[in-house]
């Protein structure tokens, strides 16, 4: 036994009756391309989608895009503003579905920087939602896929004093001369009450 062997279940009843995932997510890619390209698809676009179709059938990958597909026809259904980003821009597919907004045929962007058989893990799909209603988005997929079945996740910084200094010295709108000499005047050993002294030293008014 080995942990390689587990796989993470994705959701299964999104698949419409009558459906396999693979039949559903090819059905739902060629009328996203008709949409892409009303001119009619590019050949070189056609065999492009043919083999990312044809990887993501052999990687049992299916459930996956069209969840995330599901998410964002949610959102735009809300107008609230979605945007797919990342590697995932690479991928006709996520092209043709909606998720992504730059032509990867376009820009000559390589789909195995996106998905690869040789990696051996999943797609990392990043898609951004407006911050005042993504809470909407969040309880749909609660309320669709279950409590037990999502989670958050978030990524902690730790600011040090000078990288701290120089994110709020610009939203503050400093100069970058002003945070460069306010950043080294700082040492590490520095204590919260020797702030003032030290923008007086380069000639800002603490008060």
């Amino acid at each position: 036994f080995s942990l390689d062997e587990l796989r993470y279940e994705y959701p299964q009843e999104i698949v419409p009756t009558g459906d396999t995932a693979t039949t559903y997510l090819r059905r739902l890619t060629e009328a996203g391309l008709t949409r892409r390209y009303p001119s009619g698809t590019p050949p070189a676009v056609l065999d492009t989608v043919k083999k990312e179709l044809a990887l993501i059938a052999e990687l049992r990958y299916e459930p996956f895009f069209l969840t995330v597909y599901d998410i964002v026809c949610f959102a735009r259904s809300q107008g609230i503003l979605c945007q797919g980003r990342g590697s995932a821009a690479n991928s006709v597919v996520c092209f043709a579905l909606g998720i992504t907004e730059v032509d990867p045929q376009r820009a000559a962007l390589l789909f195995e920087r996106f998905l690869s058989r040789e990696r051996g893990e999943a797609p990392d799909i990043d898609v951004d939602f407006e911050h005042e209603r993504r809470e909407i988005v969040i309880q749909y997929i609660y309320q669709k896929y279950g409590r037990e079945r999502a989670a958050l996740a978030a990524t902690v910084i730790r600011y040090r004093t000078r990288g701290a200094v120089r994110d709020v010295g610009r939203a503050l709108g400093f100069s970058p001369e002003q945070i460069s000499a306010l950043t080294r005047s700082m040492a590490w050993w520095d204590k919260r009450y020797q702030l003032p002294h030290r923008l007086r030293e380069i000639g800002l008014d603490p008060a």
